[in-house]
């Protein structure tokens, strides 16, 4: 990756070799400007310079986003940018802890309506990763000439996509109407009907008096959709907790379908982020490109299959003089969960091994269980190895997780901050002083990821 160049009026000037840049920081020609999105400095000595058209190739996508920054003869910029995973589990964690707060006094004052809602405003986790790719854009155009942009962006066909991986004709005329949930009321209803109202585990139905629950088949691996191949009919003997932990047998459970998410969020912020980009950035050309396109390019050229790639293939510039790949991942900066639980330990007498408490629960998750039923595993509890306690964070450190940090003219980096924030933890077990530690990097952000590039 090469080093973005400012003079020293601020005017952004072409990039530069990372020799070049420790020429001139060496003798004084050039400071340090900042690190990210791209290690940047400023000229002290020259106010204007030269520029030729830089081209930003973007491959959008809902998880990898590659990048690609390449005047006609040089790449400069060639790297996969990762987003964070569970953005939509931390908005229902959101919205549960609300209600759980509501829900503990005998009435509270509603208040659903007192927040103002902006005309067609997307879903939160949608607008996240939208504003995410846009502010890296918005990065890179602070310290870099760019003069013109092309995204990938296509629209996706879901439900062809959806009858393509599961082998069957391909939707014609009505049936995009009449879906897996044509002639049924509700999404329940449509999967028991699907099933023939029979555990799809051990085979036991309504007639044998088993009450019949939806299980999310992907849940192991994160894929929480609520689409009808993604879920299952299980009884309430199949469907407890032990079954859903590593070894169960709901654990490792494969949908019947691919995940068809990044298709639909394509397909839903590709408009909006343009429009974002053209109010935003009236001086640069903003192009769409379809993803066919790329495709051929990349075969034609004959690169692997990466993200990083695919925004090399992206635009009009085709510079021979290419860029090592870098791979970073999104890190959040704040630590929101204030509250931690520690499970007690407890010695399973059937196996000797030290378990949580939880593992060795009663089960009674409903008025239904009867304390004689087989999910009470609280019979099995040995010797209790330690007590369950509550963590209550009560105020921010000045050093977190992932820190680097300067001790003893050695960089180190933050495991962790204890006696009030007195102490940090380094990376090599050693607790030292807070007031013998200098700070390099703060945590949060892009987090390069040395081993994957």
């Amino acid at each position: 990756m090469s080093v973005a160049v400012l003079s020293s009026t601020g005017r952004k000037l072409m990039p530069t070799s990372n020799y070049r840049a420790r020429k001139l920081l060496k003798s004084h020609r050039a400071a340090i400007e900042c690190y990210r999105p791209i290690f940047t400095i400023r000229l002290t000595d020259r106010k204007e310079g030269n520029t030729q058209p830089i081209e930003y190739a973007c491959d959008t996508g809902y998880q990898h986003v590659g990048v690609s920054i390449k005047s006609e003869k040089h790449e400069f910029v060639h790297a996969q940018y990762d987003m964070l995973s569970d953005e939509t589990e931390r908005h229902n964690d959101c919205r549960k802890y609300r209600r759980t707060r509501r829900n503990r006094l005998r009435y509270r004052k509603p208040r659903f309506d007192n927040r103002s809602k902006k005309n067609k405003e997307m879903p939160p986790s949608l607008r996240h990763r939208k504003e995410n790719q846009i502010s890296l854009f918005e990065s890179f155009c602070k310290v870099m000439p760019i003069t013109s942009a092309t995204f990938e962006m296509g629209k996706f066909d879901t439900q062809l996509l959806q009858a393509i991986a599961n082998g069957k004709p391909l939707p014609e005329g009505k049936d995009y109407q009449q879906g897996s949930k044509y002639l049924y009321q509700t999404e329940r209803e449509a999967v028991f009907g699907r099933d023939h109202y029979t555990c799809q585990v051990c085979g036991k139905s309504v007639k044998d008096g088993v009450i019949l629950n939806t299980h999310h088949i992907g849940y192991w691996k994160g894929y929480r959709s609520n689409r009808i191949s993604n879920l299952l009919t299980v009884c309430e003997h199949c469907h407890t907790a032990k079954n859903h932990r590593p070894g169960g047998k709901l654990w490792g459970l494969e949908p019947k379908s691919t995940n068809l998410a990044p298709a639909a969020y394509m397909s839903t912020v590709r408009w909006a982020m343009y429009r974002d980009l053209v109010l935003m950035h009236p001086e640069i050309d903003i192009h769409i490109q379809y993803g066919a396109k790329t495709s051929v390019t990349r075969k034609s050229l004959h690169l692997a299959k990466t993200h990083a790639n695919d925004a090399y293939c992206i635009g009009s510039l085709r510079p021979k003089h290419r860029a090592a790949e870098l791979v970073y991942q999104k890190k959040r900066r704040n630590n929101r969960i204030l509250s931690r639980f520690y499970d007690a330990k407890y010695i399973d007498i059937r196996d000797g091994k030290k378990k949580s408490g939880s593992a060795l629960s009663c089960g009674r998750t409903n008025c239904r269980e009867s304390r004689r039923s087989d999910k009470n595993q609280r019979i099995y509890r040995g010797k209790k190895c330690s007590s369950g306690r509550t963590s209550i964070r009560k105020r921010r450190y000045a050093y977190q997780p992932g820190d680097a940090i300067l001790f003893r003219s050695q960089r180190f980096a933050v495991n962790g901050a204890h006696c009030n924030g007195t102490r940090v933890i380094l990376n090599t077990g050693k607790s030292v002083k807070t007031a013998d530690l200098t700070c390099i990097k703060k945590e949060g952000g892009w987090r390069f990821l040395p081993a994957q590039a």
